[in-house]
């Protein structure tokens, strides 16, 4: 259940990096779009090890 809310968090944020970059003058978007994708996946990595 947690793996699968996580998957679904790396899309949206996925998604929203994307919708950042291509539209010009949300740059913001990206980084924070990029910024949480990375951080959900560390999560998500270190849920899965089981540490």
């Amino acid at each position: 259940m947690l793996l699968r809310l996580l998957g679904l968090l790396l899309v949206v944020w996925l998604v929203v990096t994307v919708i950042g970059w291509v539209v010009e003058g949300l740059f913001w978007l990206t980084v924070v779009g990029l910024g949480l994708f990375l951080v959900t996946a560390a999560v998500g990595m270190r849920r899965r090890t089981g540490s």
